[in-house]
């Protein structure tokens, strides 16, 4: 059973649009919100290491919507480690409508691209993934193992 970090969300009429259907771009909100949860909880060095000088710079986000969802669904936005790379990441996220009953139903799948920077604005470069987010990570993977750039096993 492949692992996952889950976030889950209450749909509101907010995140609607005039027809009664979650408007697009929540959706795209939602990945960054589960993103941010989980360094949250599962990686708060990397956290520490945004105040200084990391940056995380999405580069490509994308989703594919299979069924509506309207006010007051429950969610569940679940987030898996597609790629590690020496200075990216890819990130998967299956978004499943819960019901009652236990019935989920995916109702839309995205991913999200992201860069590790450092420096000032002016002159912010590529570096590598903080060894810590590559462990933190490392759970959610699907496939093959993944390793941080330093070359070890996670």
């Amino acid at each position: 059973m492949e692992q996952y970090y889950e976030y889950r969300h209450v749909v509101g009429f907010e995140e609607t649009n005039i027809v009664g259907n979650v408007y697009y771009v929540n959706y795209l909100r939602w990945q960054g919100r589960c993103r941010e949860m989980f360094l949250r909880e599962r990686a708060p060095q990397v956290l520490a290491d945004l105040q200084d000088d990391l940056k995380l710079f999405t580069l490509r986000v994308d989703c594919e919507f299979f069924a509506e969802i309207t006010a007051f669904d429950e969610l569940a936005i679940r987030m898996r480690l597609l790629e590690l790379a020496q200075t990216q990441v890819e990130f998967g996220f299956d978004y499943v409508r819960l019901g009652v009953a236990g019935v989920e139903t995916l109702v839309a799948r995205g991913t999200q691209r992201v860069a590790c920077m450092r420096g000032p604005n002016n002159r912010t470069v590529p570096a590598r993934v903080p060894e810590a987010l590559g462990r933190a990570l490392a759970p959610y993977a699907t496939g093959a193992p993944v390793t941080v750039a330093a070359g070890r096993p996670l």
